[in-house]
């Protein structure tokens, strides 16, 4: 332990003494030296974070699990058809098994049931079953890392919020709707926005019935319309963006 401790030590007066030595110009301004002065006092969890999907070092089946959610949601959002799954030749070669269907399931294993879960068709507006996903675990995991890098790999542009910090209903139901039902407008490349709310556990009970409203808000209204205006008035209030939540305390 010593010995790392000095090695350390020698590899920390290197790097001052390089970072000391380049000096910048002076043609540069002030700009350049305020980038390598935040650059020094950057955090090792901000420049170490994973940028890319391949970078991350969670759970794989947990990374794999949330994108194949997230993809589901390209036919709503991006217009892309869902590609249809060929049949495994296993399968036609095994005639389907007599049990019933509760005793087959009651053999599959978590992961197979989870798969099931993801393959499942879309609804009648084109959106997964499920509408919401949601990660569990300690501090320090990398939920909010995994949720973010997620979204951008799957072509989002990421809106954070915070549940415990908006403790009133309208200011919580307002700032979902405007990340689910407004788009970016900066920058040449829109993207369209995943909502990511942190610390969904300690929001107030009145926060997460708002959420369940407009989670479970009712697809038939859209059908009972007479009408193609009205019709679309009616689904405006449907959720058409994925929202992934992340907490601590399951």
């Amino acid at each position: 332990r010593r010995r790392v401790l000095e090695a350390s030590q020698q590899l920390t007066e290197i790097i001052n003494s390089e970072t000391s030595a380049e000096s910048p110009e002076p043609s540069r301004g002030a700009e350049p030296a305020d980038e390598e002065e935040s650059a020094l006092h950057c955090l090792w969890v901000d420049k170490f974070t994973p940028r890319r999907y391949m970078e991350l070092l969670s759970d794989d089946y947990t990374n794999r699990c949330l994108l194949k959610w997230l993809k589901l949601w390209d036919t709503v959002v991006f217009g892309k058809e869902k590609a249809v799954k060929k049949a495994k030749p296993s399968a036609e070669a095994h005639p389907p098994s007599s049990q019933p269907k509760e005793q087959q399931n009651k053999w599959k294993t978590k992961v197979q049931l989870t798969e099931e879960i993801l393959e499942a068709e879309l609804d009648q507006h084109k959106r997964p079953k499920c509408k919401v996903a949601l990660l569990c675990g300690p501090p320090g995991l990398g939920k909010t890392t995994l949720a973010h890098v997620i979204a951008k790999h799957a072509g989002y542009n990421a809106v954070e919020m915070n549940a415990s910090d908006d403790r009133s209903p309208e200011v919580f139901k307002t700032r979902i709707e405007a990340a689910t039902q407004m788009k970016s407008v900066l920058g040449a490349n829109e993207k369209p926005n995943c909502l990511i709310i942190d610390e969904i556990d300690g929001a107030p009970a009145a926060s997460i019935n708002v959420l369940l409203n407009i989670i479970h808000h009712k697809d038939g209204e859209g059908e009972a319309a007479a009408g193609t205006g009205r019709r679309r008035r009616r689904e405006g209030g449907l959720l058409l963006r994925p929202i992934i939540c992340i907490c601590n305390d399951q």
